[in-house]
């Protein structure tokens, strides 16, 4: 993972300042992107489980205490990429395991697109008229580069799945 992935010093600035804008609200921000994710495939949703117990609907899952606990989870990834900014590969090792507990519980590389998606319309209704074109890229090369060091965790069979 190269250690600023291609982002200029303005970039790093506004991924910088729209993520301070959010930060305060974790949870609230963290339920506006999963809530999209499960618009936008509801096949997602048996891939969370907690203590063998499926959710009957995204509503169901989204107000559990430990989906709200992953939720956490996920915002503080986020905000350690946020915080690294200039050191990405010191996540390195982090995020490829983190690809690997994805893999182990079902989840596919082509899910992340979704995600990456639902990050953008998360980002987006939070920030509102601060969500510019220029934030947006800056967003989405940070996301490319979490999620490409996520799949590295990925088994070479699992990559095309």
């Amino acid at each position: 993972m190269a250690s600023g992935m291609g982002l200029s010093g303005r970039q790093r600035a506004l991924i910088r300042e729209s993520w301070r804008r959010l930060s305060g609200s974790p949870v609230q921000h963290g339920l506006v992107l999963f809530t999209r994710l499960f618009d936008l495939d509801p096949d997602l949703l048996p891939l969370f489980q907690y203590n063998c117990k499926q959710f009957a609907s995204p509503q169901e899952c989204l107000s559990a205490p430990e989906f709200l606990d992953h939720i956490k989870k996920v915002m503080l990834v986020i905000d350690a990429a946020v915080n690294h900014l200039e050191n990405l590969s010191c996540l390195e090792e982090y995020l490829c395991n983190l690809g690997k507990k994805h893999q182990a519980v079902g989840v596919k590389v082509e899910s992340f697109s979704t995600v990456g998606e639902s990050l953008m319309y998360m980002l987006e209704k939070c920030l509102g008229t601060a969500f510019s074109p220029d934030v947006r890229e800056a967003w989405s090369k940070l996301y490319g580069a979490v999620v490409k060091a996520m799949q590295r965790g990925w088994g070479p069979s699992q990559k095309g799945d």
